[in-house]
This record gives C-alpha cells, structure tokens and sequence, in this order.
C-alpha cells in the first residue's frame, strides 16, 4: 500500500490534471526537492509519480496565459491558431480593428494559405520590425494528400482535372518516395499563389485563365515522413526552409510515383522555436486585446 506521502502526491497531481492545483505547486515542489536531498529515491513515492511529476515540473509551473501582461504598443509577439478559410490578412485585420480606436502596427510573419490552420505569428507595435528574422525560421507541417488525382491549384480550392489509378501503389513504395525530397531542392510555385508577377499575384492571372510563367525556387527540405497510408489518403510531415510551397512538394510527390497527388489539409505545427500547442484562438485574443485597449482609455 501508498504511504501517506504516495497519496498526497497522487491527490496533488489529479489536481493538476483537472486544473485546480496551480496552487499546489510550491508542494509539489518541495516533494521533487525532498526525492533529490534522498539520493533520488523516497520509500512511499511510486516510481510513475516520480517519473510524471520529473518531466512535467516545468509544464505544470508556467503561469496561465491569462496571466501574461501585454505591452501591445511597446511590441509584442503573438502566437495565433488561423482558422480555416481565413487568409492571413483576414488575422491580421481582425486584431489590428481590435485595437480601435488606438492605431498600432499588426503584422504577421509568413502567410498560410487559406485552407490550411496553424500556427501563425502575429507582431505588433516595435516588434514588427522583427518580422524578417520570424519568417524565415524553420517551419513544421502536418497534413493530408490525397493520390489518384490531381487539381490545378494543388489543393481543394480548385476541381480535379485528372485522375489516376492508385491499385499498383505499395505503402513501401509511398513511404520511400520521401527520400527524394530531402535536401536542398528545387520548386515550382503553384500557378495558384500569391507571389507577385509584374505587381499582380498569380492566382489573379491564374483564375482569368491567363498562362503563367513559373520559375524555380530552391529550398530546404530536413524532415518528410509518412505517417498514416489508407488511400487515397496519405498523411504526412514536413519540416522545411522559409519560401517551401507544400502544395507543391505534395504535386511532385505524386509525379515521383508517376501518379497524381493534390492537398486536402495541412496545419503549420511550429515556426523555428514557436509552437501551435502555445498559441491563442483568434478571438480569445481579440477578447484580450480589448479589454487592455480599455484600460488604455480610461
């Protein structure tokens, strides 16, 4: 049976996990310090409890993000969850009429599709300046291809336009195909992007049905791997240099099995050392940044 000890702590960490025990902290503490005075071990605390509360100290002792204080005109960095069907801009906006009737720099660093979530960088203020620096950090993605066919615009915004057939292709032979790719590469953007062509984006010219010249792009890719195959779904992760078009890395994949693929879901996971796990929901924030901009009013 637990002693005493073992239960306190049990109770200790429920609260933690139900997220009433913030307040226990300093006792939890002070258990991980008596563990290490006694030469690492103590005779009524279970080894799993040691081992969870060991890898979760620093977790569990970071204060709430309600807590944090804001210095929006100073310059701050937030980290942002980008719904789907938002473009980036569609944030950026939304936050900045938030500061109203303040005037504040807003501005984002590295623009995510439209049908794509995740992680997306939001500076304000001074912190604008260091955009550049934001952007061209590494990034991470997860997401869903679909092989068999392909569409114009590499993903869902567009119709399929053609179709293959998927019967011949192994999961061996799928997952081997990301060996290609790693590296220093080359790409060719979509025809349907947002790089501008003589002060004009190209999915502008794209959707007029206008031809499109491309030119290749190299880039950096250290991470592909698959992760689930039940086709035509494969899922898969990324981890890539600034200016990477998934869309893109996804087409070629499919014409490395000398077949189609198109992207159906992509979520950006992390940006250098920023992580979607420690980002805000849009309006979460946008409640946030109100209430300081009436506090600044008053």
């Amino acid at each position: 049976m637990p002693g005493k000890s073992a239960w306190f702590l049990i109770n200790v960490l429920t609260n933690l996990l139900s997220g009433y025990g913030r307040r226990h902290i300093e006792n939890l503490s002070g258990l991980m310090t008596l563990r290490r005075t006694r030469g690492g071990q103590h005779p009524n605390i279970p080894s799993f409890i040691i081992t969870f509360a060991s890898a979760n100290m620093e977790i569990l002792s970071t204060p709430p993000k309600e807590k944090r204080e804001f210095k929006f005109a100073e310059g701050e960095l937030l980290l942002v969850n980008k719904p789907y069907q938002w473009t980036s801009f569609d944030v950026v906006g939304k936050l900045r009429n938030s500061f109203k009737p303040l005037k504040l720099k807003v501005g984002h660093a590295g623009t995510l599709d439209p049908l794509a979530t995740g992680l997306l960088i939001i500076c304000t203020g001074k912190m604008t300046k260091q955009i550049d620096t934001f952007q061209a950090e590494e990034k991470e993605y997860t997401g869903t291809m679909v092989l068999g066919a392909t569409t114009p615009s590499y993903d869902m915004e567009t119709e399929v336009d053609e179709t293959f057939d998927t019967s011949n292709l192994s999961d061996e032979q799928i997952r081997n195909a990301c060996g290609q790719f790693i590296g220093d590469i080359q790409q060719y953007p979509p025809a349907h992007s947002a790089i501008k062509v003589d002060g004009e984006r190209l999915y502008e010219k794209a959707r007029r049905g206008e031809d499109v010249e491309l030119k290749l792009r190299s880039i950096t890719i250290t991470g592909f791997e698959i992760t689930r195959i039940e086709l035509p779904e494969v899922d898969f992760r990324v981890v890539c240099s600034k200016g990477t078009y998934i869309r893109s890395l996804v087409n070629d994949f499919g014409k490395a099995l000398n077949n189609g693929a198109y992207l159906s879901k992509l979520t950006r996971t992390r940006s250098g050392n920023f992580k979607l796990a420690d980002a805000w929901e849009v309006m979460e924030l946008v409640g946030i940044i109100r209430a300081e901009s009436q506090k600044l009013k008053a």
